[in-house]
Formats: C-alpha cells, sequence, structure tokens
C-alpha cells in the first residue's frame, strides 16, 4: 500500500538568510543577496558578483578539527539538516534510525577543496596534497557526513544531476517512503562554488552574467537578462510518512503529493527549445497527484535569468499547463538567492512548503523590462497574500535534466 509524505522539518543557510526563519523573511522582503564577490581577489575576473552567505564563521557551527576535515559544501549541509531534523523533533527515541535516510545533492561538490590540493600539488609536489583531499572534495560527503553527525543509518546518498540535483533529491526521496523502504527522509542539497575555477568555468561558457548593478544581474524573465548569478549554501527537508508524523504529533508545513523526472536528450547545456521535456516533468508530477493544471496556485520557477532557460521554461508551463498557464503565478526567487546550483532545489522547496504555509506567492524582484517571449504572471516585485493550496518547483540541468515537485497543502 502506498504511504502518504509529509514535510515534518526544514533547514536553510542562505545568501538571504543562515536559518529557515531569517531567509523566508528575506524572500517575503523582497531581499538581494547580491554583491561583489569577498571569497577571493575578483581583479582579473570578468564576474565580480555572486550570492554568498554572509557572517559565516565555522567556528559558530562546529570544532575547529570538524570545520578543517568538511569542505564548506559539506558545512553547509550538515548546518541545514541540523536545523531540519531539530525543528521536525527526530530523535532516536521518538523514531528508529535504521528506518531514517538521506538523499543530499551537490551539483560540483568540495571545488575549493579541489583547487587548494591542485595549487599543492602544481607548486610543491604529491606528498603535499592533504590526505583529506578525497573525503573533502567527492559529492557524496554533503550526505555521509550528515549520517554521522545525526546518527542515520538509513539509506544514504547523493544525486548529481546539475542544477536539478536538489529537487531530483526530494523527490527520490518521496518515492522512497511513499513504497515503504524508509520512514524519515532528509533530502535537498548543498553547494560552495563561488571559487576562481568556479567562476571563471560558468563565465567561460558564457553562463554568467557580467552585469555589475547587483540589482540587474540576477533577473529572471526580464528582456535585459544576460546570466546567472552563482549563490551558495544548503536547503534541507525531512520529509516522512504521515502515520509516522501523526504518531509523534510532529508539526506538518504540507503534503507532497507529485514528482515527475525526465530528460531533454537535446544539449549538454541547452534546454530543449520547446519545452517538452521540462513539461512532461510537470505533467507527471500533475497526474501522481491526481491534481488538475488549474488546481496549482504557483510555481516557483526555474528561472535563471539566462535567455534559453527562462523562455523555455515559459514554452513548458504553456505546454503542460496549456488554458491555465494564463492564470497560475509563477515566480522565480533567484533574485534574491541567486543560482546556487545543486543546492538551488533544496532552498526552493523550502519557499514552497513556506508559501503553503503562510499562503504567500513570493515576487520576482528587481524585474523592470516586460520580455514579450515571457508573458505568464511572474509576480514582478510584490509579493501576494492568497491562498495557496498547490504549489510546484522546477529544477532543469545542465545534460537536459529536468525535475518537478507538487507539494499540496496538509488536510
Amino acid at each position: 500500500m502506498e504511504k502518504r509524505v509529509v514535510i515534518t522539518g526544514l533547514g536553510a543557510i542562505t545568501p538571504i538568510g543562515n536559518n529557515v526563519e531569517e531567509f523566508w523573511n528575506g524572500i517575503k522582503e523582497g531581499k538581494c543577496g547580491i554583491h561583489e564577490i569577498t571569497h577571493f581577489d575578483t581583479t582579473d575576473f570578468k564576474v565580480k558578483l555572486a550570492a554568498e552567505v554572509k557572517n559565516y564563521n565555522p567556528d559558530d557551527y562546529f570544532d575547529r578539527k570538524a570545520s578543517k576535515r568538511m569542505d564548506l559544501f559539506s558545512q553547509y549541509a550538515v548546518i541545514a539538516a541540523k536545523e531540519a531534523i531539530n525543528d521536525a523533533k527526530i530523535t532516536p527515541e521518538n523514531t528508529d534510525m535504521d528506518r531514517v535516510g538521506i538523499i543530499v545533492s551537490a551539483g560540483i561538490g568540495g571545488l575549493s577543496t579541489i583547487e587548494k590540493d591542485n595549487r599543492a600539488l602544481v607548486e610543491k609536489g604529491p606528498d603535499r596534497v592533504s590526505p583529506m583531499y578525497i573525503p573533502m572534495s567527492i559529492v557524496n560527503m554533503a550526505a555521509g557526513n550528515i549520517a554521522i553527525e545525526l546518527g542515520i543509518k538509513g539509506e544514504s546518498m547523493s544525486i548529481v544531476t546539475a542544477c536539478a540535483g536538489g529537487t531530483h533529491s526530494i523527490g527520490e526521496g518521496f518515492r522512497t517512503i511513499k513504497h515503504g523502504y524508509q520512514d524519515v527522509m532528509l533530502v535537498g542539497g548543498a553547494e560552495a562554488s563561488i571559487t576562481p575555477t568556479g567562476i571563471a568555468g560558468f563565465t567561460n561558457i558564457k553562463a554568467l552574467t557580467r552585469e555589475e548593478n547587483k540589482n540587474r544581474a540576477s533577473i529572471p524573465f526580464d528582456k535585459e537578462r544576460s546570466g546567472f548569478v552563482m549563490g551558495e549554501g544548503s536547503g534541507i527537508l525531512v520529509l516522512e510518512e504521515l502515520e509516522h508524523a501523526l504518531k509523534r504529533k510532529a508539526k506538518i508545513y504540507a503534503e507532497v503529493v507529485g514528482y515527475g523526472a525526465t530528460s531533454d536528450a537535446y544539449h549538454i547545456t541547452s534546454p530543449s527549445p520547446d519545452g517538452s521535456g521540462a513539461a512532461k516533468a510537470m505533467k507527471i508530477a500533475m497526474e501522481e497527484a491526481n491534481a488538475k493544471p488549474e488546481d496549482i496556485t504557483y510555481i516557483n520557477a526555474h528561472g535563471t535569468s539566462t535567455h534559453l532557460n527562462d523562455l523555455g521554461e515559459t514554452l513548458a508551463v504553456k505546454l503542460a499547463f496549456g488554458e491555465a498557464s494564463k492564470k497560475v503565478m509563477m515566480s522565480s526567487t533567484k533574485g534574491n538567492t541567486g543560482h546556487l546550483l545543486g543546492a538551488a532545489g533544496g532552498i526552493e522547496a523550502v519557499v514552497i512548503a513556506k508559501a503553503i504555509q503562510d499562503n504567500f506567492v513570493p515576487p520576482t524582484i528587481n524585474y523592470k523590462v516586460k520580455d514579450e517571449e515571457c508573458d505568464l504572471d511572474i509576480v514582478p516585485n510584490e509579493g501576494r497574500n492568497v491562498e495557496v493550496k498547490y504549489a510546484m518547483s522546477n529544477s532543469l540541468g545542465f545534460g537536459g535534466h529536468n525535475s518537478s515537485i507538487l507539494f499540496k497543502k496538509y488536510v
């Protein structure tokens, strides 16, 4: 028998807030987390802006030995996971930790560690490469470190599907509980790729904007958009089998009701120009939820502020929703946070869970110039206080990966 799955915990560390409350208040207030890069000297770089986590000191969260053994992306993952598990009030006393699992994505993994040890290899020789190089840089260590920190003994893995990974992780965690394999899953993503090679690589593939005005840098669906802004951080959710949650008298944010995953099979970086792959993922999610397009109140768009993505996603929503696309509200919160790559789906799932809880649809901030090709209701600049019954989040990744999840108000 298929199980119902609900959300009982949220955790986040983001460019506009280092916990869920700060993050969500920043979204509601239209806060922009984009500033000049401080992680490294950008003198020789064409891109000067990113969305960094602010006021972060690992000593506030970890002892010195622990933080030195974790790359920054793993640190962010552990911080968000601890907030989520504490929010859910999951403990060994009320939950069998063998029935708790983890699926946490990263798009790139420990890039700062890779850079540091590559410099050591080139400048000082192979004996100077850290013995911690491999366990700090590999992508699965976000999940691995969370499991060690929290004593989680169920399945533990990382999905790597570029910018779709966070949403894929949530969807696969949903299915894992739905089909009875685990009672609780920690799901989401973490990323920390604001590094010299991260910025240079995305700049040279012409994905990043070179805009120097922070309020005109990440402008999804705006006609003047010119590329995305790199972000960093982590978003983690606790998914739980409904009866398990009710038995614990847990707080419930929303119910997870649908998940769709497809491939464009088109190009390594560009989305399918007709939006058909992303549209199919949305349709699959709605079909699993037994929801109609007109039932969906809000879509948190992938909305990266690149020309091809925003146009392709607009076409995809029109394909998936038909006439209902004229009424559905669809905003992108990447104007607030930049693009967190493998963590984007994690923090954006926190957004749709809070949107349902608070009956608030976030705006697409810093929007000025209308693009006739992106003509859906993108909730420009001002959020709306409306009842949110169903909310969807889309994530699309290099390689043609498409993922959509659908949450519903729990009743």
